[in-house]
């Protein structure tokens, strides 16, 4: 199984979302307590299958995550793309100790991005042959918003106008342009914005 392609269990999910550190706004109690130490097994489990992880290794603390989360906090969560990067230590079996931080992106229950940071290496899934560029996340994002509303690649193609070659292109690691990138906002029920913050377009390009 592809890292991404990844379902979470709801404990897993309540765990990503448990964020008593963030103030939300109307919100005056903090939220119930969550166990965060579900994400031990989680993270664990996704290392572990990443065939450069050393598996003398593993995540032995984790704290609340902090969220950096696009859309509208209104709309439904089913539906809403976050990521959050979770803080903790990883052991190995000689009870060395290094500084974790792990991003996960997540739509609904389906993990669409991880990528954790132990001590100053970063790590995550290879997608590309060994050599070549990594594709941008953009389109693993694409893929997944799209399935998780039941979009095909024809009705994209004809939603906005793009041929539907152009769509699998983006789809396999070919960043949108600005306009490509305002037309499939629209069709995903997305800002125009949230969709240039995944893409990785700044707001100055030309593209």
């Amino acid at each position: 199984m592809e890292t991404a392609d990844r379902a979470l269990t709801p404990d897993v999910i309540a765990a990503l979302r448990y964020w008593p550190g963030v103030i939300w706004v109307g919100q005056k109690n903090p939220p119930d307590p969550v166990d965060v130490t579900v994400l031990l097994p989680f993270f664990n489990e996704v290392l572990q299958d990443l065939p450069w992880w050393n598996r003398d290794w593993r995540v032995d603390r984790v704290q609340p995550g902090l969220p950096a989360e696009t859309g509208d906090h209104r709309c439904d969560p089913a539906v809403r793309f976050a990521e959050v990067s979770v803080p903790g230590t990883v052991v190995s079996g000689q009870e060395e100790s290094l500084p974790f931080l792990a991003k996960v992106g997540f739509t609904g229950d389906r993990l669409i991005r991880f990528q954790a940071k132990v001590g100053d290496v970063v790590i995550g899934p290879a997608v590309a042959p060994a050599g070549r560029l990594e594709p941008h996340p953009f389109g693993r994002i694409l893929t997944g918003l799209m399935d998780l509303r039941g979009i095909p690649v024809s009705e994209m193609a004809r939603a906005t106008g793009l041929s539907m070659s152009t769509i699998r292109m983006l789809r396999h690691g070919h960043n949108p342009n600005l306009q490509q990138a305002r037309l499939i906002a629209g069709i995903l029920d997305m800002s125009e914005a949230d969709v240039r913050v995944l893409a990785g377009l700044d707001d100055g390009s030309t593209k």
